[in-house]
């Protein structure tokens, strides 16, 4: 009878003790229904407030350099930022052309881009394959990536013409180089207790090539992504710059109106130009933040 008692005692305390603590349900607070939207937009705001800061300063040193630095029969050479958009954006004569000019460029460089991602990512792959390749191939891409653009660019021109072909190739050539870095970079960051375990499972070349390398190489891709997305917006206006046969792209409005000394559309093209990259390079970071983010559990905050 104690021993019933003694064993009922406990349970019975613990019966009380659960009676008199509210259940974990009705403890946690109930978040508002806009809660999650709430901090979505908060987070936004955090990433987008460094950009529209710097955004605004580069607008206040130019109103500073246009009024202070600046005389007034010298200010026709840097024009005050409400002056450029007054003059350029209303003007069919001026948007139409720089907004068709635009879009050339956007196509050259996601061909580029395109084409520069499959062929660093292949060169990466092969290279990572065998350790000859390695040997040979690595140097080619050294010396393509040290070779100054501006040294090519004759060459490109008279073997391919003047065209958006030879955009392309000069696209291609800047932006190739952080593919194949970053890529074989990736590859070969697999630990050698990972490489060990598929050759005790008597893996074969191919599975451990999706199985392994390509999932640990996934970070080090969407980087070498990011960067060469933001090269291959320079390498379009370069093409366009000196590449003057076909459509007119965004850096041939760039020469053409510094050679004719028309300031305002100039820097209305220059801003377009600015914009393009700053796009561009926050589409690819968005998209590093989120694949990553998903697939390694990484916080993309």
């Amino acid at each position: 009878m104690s021993h019933d008692t003694a064993v009922g005692a406990p349970s019975a305390q613990a019966s009380s003790s659960a009676a008199t603590t509210p259940p974990r349900a009705a403890t946690t607070a109930v978040r508002p229904s806009g809660g999650r939207a709430g901090a979505a937009a908060g987070t936004v705001w955090g990433r987008s407030a460094p950009i529209v800061a710097a955004l605004l300063g580069i607008v206040a040193i130019w109103y500073v350099v246009s009024y202070v630095f600046l005389s007034e029969s010298r200010r026709f050479l840097l024009p005050p930022p409400h002056q450029v958009l007054a003059e350029t954006v209303g003007n069919t004569l001026v948007i139409a052309p720089m907004l068709a000019a635009l879009v050339q460029t956007i196509t050259v460089a996601l061909i580029g881009l395109t084409i520069a991602v499959a062929i660093g990512m292949t060169w990466a792959l092969v290279m990572s394959q065998w350790k000859l390749a390695e040997k040979i191939l690595y140097p080619y891409a050294v010396i393509l990536q040290t070779i100054p653009i501006l040294a090519l660019t004759p060459l490109i021109g008279i073997w391919m013409g003047y065209g958006p072909p030879a955009r392309v190739v000069v696209c291609v050539i800047i932006a190739v180089f952080p593919m194949i870095s970053n890529t074989l970079f990736g590859l070969q960051s697999a630990t050698a207790a990972a490489h060990d375990l598929f050759t005790l499972q008597k893996a074969t070349q191919r599975q451990r090539m999706t199985k392994l390398m390509l999932p640990a190489a996934i970070p080090s891709i969407f980087t070498g992504l990011r960067q060469s997305a933001g090269l291959a917006v320079i390498g379009a206006i370069v093409g366009d710059f000196f590449f003057q046969q076909g459509s007119q792209g965004i850096g041939g409005l760039l020469r053409t109106y510094t050679l004719r000394l028309n300031m305002e559309p100039l820097f209305l093209a220059i801003i377009f130009t600015a914009l393009f990259g700053v796009v561009v390079f926050s589409i690819f970071a968005a998209l590093d933040r989120f694949v990553v983010g998903r697939l390694f559990g990484v916080s993309t905050r």
